[in-house]
């Protein structure tokens, strides 16, 4: 059964039934094992799929049931720090086109999630971090995305809110019922060919001659290739790749249903927002006139009255035509942050593929890397592909790093408080 948590989330409450699955009970055979049903392996498994490749995708939960169906639903076609400059040629355009990659994928299938792509907004909180959004806006307009700067008075027209200083819009970000998403994707994956089983935890990948075998409580799958698309949720699967990464709690929130006469102004247009902050503000309606927002703690103690009244404070303060609103919903998930906060992409070994680190920006850019996998996957050379191999690199201190990683959000707030661009 899902966890409570997950149980109580407003996408949970909301999203079209899952595809009918069922657990992994055998010992069974395929060219592809993909670990994890969401947004990167059940994009990697349909692209597979489509191209007549045998695929089977074990999940430890449900589909969705992890990152992929407890975030925000905000499709941000750039990283959350590191800019194109940073990136390597390929992998910075297929960020970039990210967004797009996603919403036409929504298209083709004529998948049921709540998708809108009305564009992205970034405002900025300070002018200093003004400065950054005009060179984020600058370059990312040389990949060719649509982007456009605003001042203060069109941030608001865009947001209608005072609350910010400027920013910068990219037309092909959006947003969508993450989870929703997830099905459909399982759903479309499975029409093509696909077999997904949920409730099958991968416990250990062992070699098996010139093969894998990922091997279940009840059963097991013998492949050519192995995605490994754990993520956040990675646990001794491959040694060292639990320690590369420190999965960190993301809070959500949903409002009731707000009144129209209030929320005509709010975010009028239907953007998709979130800002400078390393203390993110973030907000976008859902198809119901719901504000879906949330917020970080560095301490997960008693989180749930602490947000409703921290979160509500915000709230009131960055939109005082809404007030202080009512939350019907609140969960988390956890996002996975790399310490140089890149996604890291890796062979863990010959036919062994795995990504990790999406540092808040895995709704359009998984579904983009899976697809890269199964390409991969087909007979792609690795050197061919747009993504940024780099070899395993396990955190030293990690042990002691992931107890402290929550107090990382007192650094950001002190740094949001500064002029720094």
């Amino acid at each position: 059964m899902p966890d409570d948590v997950f149980q109580r989330s407003l996408w949970y409450a909301t999203a079209p039934p899952a595809p009918e699955t069922r657990p992994l009970a055998d010992a069974v055979k395929a060219d592809v094992v993909v670990i994890g049903a969401g947004f990167t392996g059940l994009s990697c498994a349909l692209h597979l799929a489509e191209a007549g490749t045998s695929v089977i995708v074990i999940e430890a939960g449900e589909i969705g049931e992890g990152a992929s169906g407890r975030n925000n639903g905000q499709v941000i076609p750039t990283l959350s720090r590191a800019e194109p400059r940073e990136l390597e040629d390929g992998f910075a355009q297929l960020v970039c086109d990210s967004a797009s990659f996603t919403f036409d994928l929504i298209r083709k299938y004529a998948m049921q999630c709540e998708a809108v792509q009305n564009g992205w907004v970034q405002p900025a909180h300070t002018p200093g971090r003004l400065r950054l959004t005009e060179r984020r806006a600058r370059e990312w307009g040389l990949r060719g995305a649509p982007v456009e700067m605003l001042d203060r008075d069109g941030v608001e027209r865009v947001t209608g809110s005072r609350f910010w200083h400027g920013g910068w819009v990219n037309k092909t970000g959006g947003k969508l019922n993450p989870l929703a998403y997830c099905r459909e994707l399982a759903r479309c994956a499975i029409a093509a060919g696909a077999v997904v089983h949920t409730q099958s935890r991968a416990e250990r990948i062992e070699r098996a001659g010139l093969r894998w075998r990922v091997v279940c409580a009840r059963g097991e799958v013998t492949a050519e290739r192995v995605v490994v698309a754990t993520h956040a949720t990675t646990q001794g699967l491959w040694p060292g790749l639990a320690q590369s990464i420190f999965p960190v709690r993301s809070y959500q929130m949903a409002t009731a249903p707000i009144p129209q006469d209030q929320r005509a102004t709010v975010l009028p247009f239907d953007h998709a927002c979130s800002d400078t902050q390393g203390d993110l503000h973030f907000f976008r309606w859902d198809a119901a006139g719901r504000l879906v927002t949330g917020g970080a703690l560095a301490v997960g103690w008693d989180w749930e009255p602490r947000q409703r009244e921290r979160i509500g404070r915000r709230v009131s303060a960055v939109f005082p035509r809404i007030g202080v609103p009512v939350f019907d919903y609140l969960w988390f998930g956890h996002v996975g942050i790399t310490l140089d906060r890149k996604p890291h992409v890796h062979e863990l070994g010959p036919g062994v593929l795995a990504w990790l680190g999406c540092n808040g920006r895995g709704v359009g850019l998984a579904g983009a890397i899976g697809a890269q996998f199964a390409r991969a996957c087909l007979g792609t050379p690795l050197g061919e592909l747009p993504l940024p191999f780099t070899p395993l690199s396990p955190v030293f201190g990690h042990a002691i790093g992931k107890h402290l990683r929550g107090f990382g959000i007192l650094y950001y707030r002190y740094r949001d408080s500064q002029e720094v661009a």
